[in-house]
């Protein structure tokens, strides 16, 4: 693993938060800081411009007490060791404890944790750009633009409570290219993305994808539009994870209990899909764009199974969710930022991979659509329902795809009604790289996949 370096700020104040931990708990039942500090870059090249754009930074700390009742917290800009303790300070000034509810901080748990960081210079990632935009808009004289966008972000925190001393810094990359070509009804496109923790070389894109990625945008300009109807259906792996994220990602958030308004809450251990359906999030997947060593509340990156074989057996939770509602709770405690609470989120959430291959899956629909790339998704988590854009997929006849498209392609349905229509589960898994808010703000880093699947749905 990589040795950890903290902006020096960081570094000098995390000696200081034992003493602060103590001072804290000297007025309250529980006291817990974090220290959290945020940076990133962003690319975009196309035909008409290049942009290069520094994140807005973002540092500050987070001190937190319970006071038997409530958790209370006060966020401080920056790392001024005087500001902080005048904050802890501030925070716990009358507090009066009540023996109602304790905290268990959790076992003895220290340790400095980071990914890959790349070395690249901003110029030498401008240059790497420039040349896959120039690879991309050479491959055919109908395409009108061809577009790279790069992001990188780099996460540092610092966790302290009177039973954990913990630090990590985690990078990650994400790259997305587009290319548009012309055709008789106007202007299509198509989109392929990488993702990574801090190493460049993941993020290749060969001249066979880069050609496919072509062929797919001239294709769109012959897509037919499918006969809304009920369709026997194969997705592949971001179909899937789009799926997985919007029928168990917010509505099994528990925040979401305690607000009434996620129908998830009445199903705890019924039946919600087919006994091949499993279901986690795991913060500790390797290479996921959702992963992170410990959460923004200092509990060790752990999977948690959603659903067991098409039983829904729990949600994921922040503190303050599963300590109202009496739950384990998993390592799901994010912030956006310092200045932002704490709530229940998704970190990679994924289907489990099955037994069956590839081919046997195929092989198992006479007729049927293969929904190869997804371009949005919705959930309605009081009503259970789910809406998936797919940019565009093929028929399948007689087990074999055929080189006729339709697209857009929705997916819609009654989520436990959707996953119980699950008759195989492919033996392959990957996962895709996004972004997700809470409502339309809150926004974090996900991850989302799993294997190919066949099943049944409505699409149109």
């Amino acid at each position: 693993m990589p040795e950890l370096q903290l902006p020096p700020a960081m570094s000098a104040l995390r000696s200081e938060l034992g003493a602060m931990v103590e001072g804290v708990e000297s007025h309250a039942s529980y006291g817990a800081v974090l220290l959290s500090a945020q940076q990133g870059l962003q690319i975009q090249i196309d035909d008409r411009e290049e942009r290069v754009i520094e994140s807005p930074p973002s540092a500050g700390t987070v001190a937190t007490a319970f006071d038997g009742v409530t958790l209370h917290e006060r966020a401080i800009g920056g790392f001024d060791r005087s500001a902080v303790e005048r904050g802890a300070r501030d925070l716990v000034q009358g507090l009066t404890l009540a023996d109602r509810v304790s905290i268990d901080p959790g076992p003895d748990r220290r340790g400095d944790f980071s990914t890959p960081i790349s070395v690249l210079s901003t110029a030498e990632k401008l240059d790497r750009c420039r040349d896959l935009q120039q690879r991309l808009r050479g491959r055919d004289a109908r395409i009108v633009n061809a577009r790279v966008r790069y992001l990188d972000a780099t996460e540092y925190a610092v966790f302290r409570n009177r039973s954990a001393d913990l630090a990590q810094s985690v990078q990650r990359l994400y790259l997305i290219v587009m290319v548009m070509v012309a055709g008789p009804d106007g202007v299509r496109y198509d989109v392929a993305t990488k993702h990574a923790t801090g190493d460049w070389d993941a993020l290749v894109f060969s001249d066979d994808e880069l050609q496919q990625l072509t062929d797919n945008a001239i294709a769109l300009t012959r897509a037919e539009r499918i006969e809304p109807g009920e369709y026997t259906i194969i997705t592949a792996p971001g179909v899937t994870g789009t799926i997985c994220h919007e029928s168990f990602g917010h509505g099994v958030e528990t925040d979401m209990f305690l607000k009434e308004r996620a129908r998830a809450a009445h199903y705890i251990d019924r039946v919600v899909g087919a006994p091949l359906v499993s279901i986690y999030d795991d913060p500790s997947l390797p290479d996921g764009f959702g992963f992170y060593f410990f959460d923004d509340e200092g509990l060790l990156a752990r999977p948690t199974q959603i659903v067991e074989n098409g039983v829904f057996r729990r949600g994921i939770t922040d503190l303050y969710s599963a300590m109202a509602l009496g739950l384990p709770r998993s390592a799901n405690g994010r912030r956006q930022d310092y200045s932002r609470k704490a709530y229940a989120r998704m970190s990679n959430t994924f289907f489990a991979s099955g037994t069956t291959p590839l081919a046997d899956l195929f092989a198992q629909v006479e007729s049927g659509v293969y929904l190869e790339k997804w371009s949005s998704g919705m959930e309605d988590p009081q009503g259970w329902g789910i809406q998936v854009t797919c940019h565009f997929g093929h028929e399948i006849k007689h087990g074999k795809v055929t080189s006729r498209m339709f697209a857009p392609i929705g997916i819609t349905g009654y989520v436990p009604d959707v996953l119980q229509t699950v008759s195989a589960v492919g033996n392959d898994f990957a996962h895709d790289a996004g972004s997700c808010g809470k409502g339309h703000k809150e926004l974090l880093s996900v991850g989302s996949g799993g294997p190919h699947l066949l099943l049944k749905a409505r699409l149109g």
